[in-house]
């Protein structure tokens, strides 16, 4: 398996994911809410409950599931090593959190589904969080809407979530971070259909009936769905249901929009660079600073992007108003 010795994050972390951390960045309240974050420290009592209700891994307790996680850290030169856990959950998930002492979590029902070398793409997916810094603006993410939604500022209804700017802003952002972790699964395992296969069994993989999936069926759904595309109407339905129309935002793309930013990057020129040894490096890197400026490129990218988020709200807008003047239309029939 290759060996990334001293690549940096900016080596493979997906361009939308900087345009939209510096959206989130500039947006109206972030400041505030960095500070408040800083105030109540998210992290401690996270490593606390892991270290009381779960399994660290290590060479005596998960040995291979350690080995796996070894390799994976040192193929994308992750310093220090974080910790890992595994928590009795059934839901096929994993996560990484922490700023100071980053750590990961692998829900048992993800061991149970995938094999030692999906179990690796996850490892390595959730070691690009850390080593492109996402982890600390996930904890903030989560801490804000969890504080929102306490404090009856937010609730999980079409419109007052897609109101709510900030948060719109954190969900899309943390979408955008996991295109920088798909890739860093990518560059571990050098291995596309593994890390495609992966994403199938997230989607709806079974120990039963794992036989009877088929990868190239699902790139053929991925394709599918990317044809949606074609009606205005579709990309409109696409943006409601990642941001609240069922409920709730999404904090993931779909798996099948997921293999196509893949498969782009695998075609890529760069891609093939940095797999020759041909990439950024740097000597040691650290989390996201949160009050970072972002270069002015960036800004202007960012800027564009927010101008673009309105556009998609005022057309939510307009969809809403035109319901209800239906609906009352056919009340007043």
């Amino acid at each position: 398996m290759p060996t990334y010795t001293g690549i940096s994050s900016e080596a493979f972390r997906h361009p939308l994911d900087w345009e939209a951390e510096q959206t989130l960045r500039s947006f109206p309240g972030f400041d505030a809410v960095a500070r408040k974050f800083v105030e109540f420290i998210y992290e401690r009592p996270q490593y606390i409950y892991l270290m009381g209700n779960s399994i660290e891994v290590g060479p005596r307790q998960y040995s291979s599931i350690y080995q796996l996680f070894r390799e994976s850290v040192r193929d994308l030169d992750v310093s220090p090593e974080p910790d890992l856990f595994v928590s009795q959950n059934p839901q096929v998930n994993s996560y990484a959190l922490g700023k100071d002492k980053p750590f990961i979590v692998l829900n048992t029902g993800l061991l149970d589904l995938m094999s030692e070398a999906e179990i690796k793409t996850v490892l390595a997916h959730e070691l690009g969080h850390i080593k492109c810094g996402h982890t600390i603006l996930i904890q903030m993410a989560i801490w804000a809407m969890n504080t929102a939604a306490a404090i009856g500022e937010m609730t999980f209804g079409l419109g007052n979530v897609v109101s709510s700017g900030l948060i719109y802003a954190f969900y899309e952002w943390r979408r955008k971070a996991e295109l920088s972790a798909d890739r860093a699964a990518l560059l571990v395992t050098d291995n596309l259909p593994l890390v495609m296969n992966t994403m199938m069994k997230m989607a709806g993989g079974s120990n039963q009936y794992g036989h009877e999936i088929n990868l190239q069926e699902f790139i053929r759904q991925s394709q599918t769905y990317q044809d949606l595309d074609r009606d205005n109407l579709n990309q409109v339905y696409k943006f409601l249901l990642y941001n609240g129309g069922q409920g709730t935002f999404l904090s993931h793309p779909f798996p099948v929009d997921r293999l196509q930013y893949l498969q782009t990057w695998y075609d890529s020129p760069e891609y093939a660079q940095i797999r020759q040894g041909n990439y950024r490096q740097e000597a040691a890197e650290g989390s996201v600073n949160v009050d970072s400026e972002a270069p002015k490129s960036a800004r202007n990218e960012a800027e564009n992007l927010r101008h673009q988020l309105q556009e998609l709200q005022q057309e939510i807008e307009r969809l809403k108003t035109q319901k209800q003047n239906n609906y009352s239309n056919r009340q007043g029939g």
